[in-house]
């Protein structure tokens, strides 16, 4: 699955001249930590709440609220935003994206086309959406756990065994581990009654760790 399968396009951002004060109050009113600054359609910074709160504290210390407030009002976001910002592109795997903001540690990142034009955003709830569809964790049907030698041919043969039943495979994970040189597959299959194939594929030595059934 790629990024711009599952991008938000409809984008809530702010510009470089706009004070900090409106990017606090954007923020609240739609409920983000953070806001793509954009000049002419690019992409030019970023402001999360992280650093409106670094800028905030140190001037409500010797401040009073009034005059914090006319601060806030005055000051522009292009003064404090962030310049270089992690970005991609749409046409990027959605795990490429899941493994920079994992090391990165961040929520959010603005997906941009080869100008540098902003087209869309892509969270971390996008990411657990797709990790959703891509396993098929809401799809009717039946989950088996499988555990197997992680040998050439072994998904083959239980693609074979299932087949022989009519049955479809819908998703198809698995999990190895290198140091015992078994792997953990889990299948998902378009059908509830597994009863059949699960004798089968017993009958051919595989252990079943698991059943799930989704109604």
């Amino acid at each position: 699955m790629y990024v711009g399968n599952k991008m938000i396009t409809d984008i809530i951002s702010v510009f470089p001249e706009a004070s900090v004060s409106l990017a606090f109050q954007t923020m609240h009113e739609r409920g983000v930590s953070q806001l793509p600054v954009v000049k002419n359609g690019k992409l030019v910074g970023i402001i999360t709440e992280t650093l409106l709160s670094e800028f905030t504290p140190s001037k409500a210390t010797t401040l009073s609220i009034y005059e914090l407030n006319y601060i806030l009002g005055k000051t522009r976001v292009d003064s404090i935003m962030e310049k270089e910002v992690v970005t991609c592109t749409e046409d990027m795997l959605i795990e490429e994206v899941a493994k920079i903001m994992n090391a990165k540690d961040i929520n959010m990142i603005p997906v941009v086309n080869e100008n540098q034009t902003l087209v869309g955003i892509i969270s971390r709830s996008d990411i657990i959406e797709a990790f959703i569809e891509i396993t098929g964790a809401m799809d009717p049907g039946s989950r088996i756990t499988i555990n197997s030698k992680d040998e050439a041919g072994k998904l083959a043969e239980i693609s074979s065994i299932i087949r022989e039943y009519g049955v479809n495979i819908t998703h198809l994970t698995n999990f190895n581990n290198p140091s015992t040189n078994m792997t953990e597959i889990i299948i998902r299959l378009n059908t509830q009654d597994v009863t059949p194939i699960v004798n089968a594929l017993e009958e051919k030595g595989y252990e079943i760790i698991r059943i799930d059934h989704n109604e």
